[in-house]
């Protein structure tokens, strides 16, 4: 069988050999890859622009940038037939192509951020190993020494100028890591772009649209996760023994979290405005333009894809919850709330591009529906359908748990100066 039979409906004139043949695991890799580069831009607006306020959710937001990288590359992996002959993009990288680019961009931002997380994490790694040093007790101990000092890599200086040095390495590496984070998800929207084969997708506002709306996916990721987290450790703090201490913690958690995510929803208000004016830029001047496909563009984007694209993309996901984050004194509830419904409609416009950019056949007579598998009867349904999209969604998480073992997000009162960098 043909892939993508098994999930395109045909309606009207469409020629023989086509299908959907880039199903949700497309939808979900410019998803996961804005979710690295907005993460990342979030803690640089502490490291590199020295926005204050956001010294609490900047290591959060770096570490969690870390884990969301190798989860870029799943969904991926999963949609290709000869997933084995992936790795070819990263063994041999070139620019002879904007996929082919892929290889030197991934493994440039990967090191620049792992190399961001040493200096930021370094003074944690050394006073660690030293802690452990001469601990023979168990054999988690043992393995935690071996961890930790393998991780200072030799640097065992914690005087005030070696940590200086430190904080302005975490800087410089921030800088130059924002536009290679840019960069990675910019090129994605490149490669649809640059397709002239298809009137949906040709347009020179397509990669800054990407990046914009991957900055306000990152960021509205970062903030949701952040909230659960805070969340769950004022959970803890209930059950403590003490029940006077555990009504202070939670009172200091629940200040914390307010005012981190207060100051950070000013700049999701920012860029999703800006995200917002872009797509509606685009969209006007390929009215006012009126080219030879703008007819098939505009029974499309107003008629089959009417309700994806200005009732769950617009509607839901861009302007309710700006006008809920403009209300004053937020919430937490009412920060979870917005910052959900912007995910989903930042997942509504890679949906809308990816698939809607597909729904219509080249005969511009025709159009194909995508039908995601829900239930899985076969490997490949598994795969490129609702179970694939959730293992995608969840990889990060499971990364996410085991490196806050090894470079702790919150740190203790008093030690947020020296290891925020």
């Amino acid at each position: 069988m043909v892939h993508g039979a098994l999930w395109t409906i045909r309606d009207l004139f469409v020629l023989p050999n086509e299908y959907v043949y880039w199903t949700i695991m497309i939808v979900m890799y410019p998803f996961m890859t804005g979710l690295v580069a907005g993460a990342f831009v979030l803690s640089s607006l502490y490291h590199v622009f020295g926005v204050k306020q956001l010294r609490d959710i900047a290591r959060f937001a770096l570490v969690f940038s870390f884990a969301l990288l190798p989860g870029a590359l799943v969904p991926l992996m999963l949609h290709l037939q000869h997933p084995l002959r992936g790795i070819n993009v990263m063994m041999t990288p070139h620019f002879t192509s904007a996929i082919a680019a892929f290889g030197v961009v991934f493994s440039t931002y990967a090191a620049i951020v792992a190399g961001e997380i040493w200096f930021v994490y370094r003074r944690h790694f050394v006073e660690e190993s030293l802690a452990l040093r001469g601990s023979h007790k168990g054999l988690r101990k043992r393995t935690r020494y071996t961890v930790f000092t393998v991780l200072t890599l030799g640097a065992f200086d914690l005087s005030e100028r070696s940590l200086d040095t430190d904080r302005k390495a975490t800087k410089v590496l921030a800088a130059i890591g924002i536009p290679v984070a840019l960069f990675l998800h910019g090129y994605a929207g490149f490669i649809f772009g640059s397709v002239k084969a298809n009137a949906l997708w040709m347009t020179p506002l397509m990669p800054v649209i990407f990046i914009v709306s991957a900055v306000v996916s990152g960021i509205a990721f970062v903030m949701l996760t952040y909230i659960v987290v805070m969340e769950f450790r004022k959970l803890l703090a209930r059950r403590r023994r003490r029940k006077v201490a555990a009504a202070e913690s939670r009172e200091q958690l629940a200040g914390a979290e307010v005012a981190v995510i207060r100051i950070t929803a000013k700049y999701l208000i920012a860029f999703l405005l800006l995200a917002m004016g872009l797509e509606l830029l685009d969209l006007v001047f390929r009215r006012y333009t009126a080219v030879k496909s703008w007819e098939v563009l505009r029974s499309a984007v107003y008629g089959h894809e009417f309700k994806q694209v200005f009732v769950m993309q617009y509607g839901i996901g861009a302007l309710l919850p700006l006008i809920l984050l403009l209300l004053p004194r937020l919430s937490i509830k009412r920060a979870a709330l917005c910052v959900t419904l912007v995910l989903f409609g930042i997942f509504m416009m890679r949906w809308n591009v990816v698939i809607g950019g597909q729904s219509f056949s080249l005969t511009l007579a025709g159009y194909m529906q995508y039908v995601l598998p829900i239930v899985p009867t076969s490997y490949e349904t598994a795969k490129e359908g609702l179970v694939g999209a959730i293992a995608v969604l969840l990889f990060p998480f499971v990364l996410f748990a085991i490196l806050v073992r090894i470079c702790p997000v919150f740190s203790p009162p008093g030690e947020g100066r020296e290891l925020a960098g």
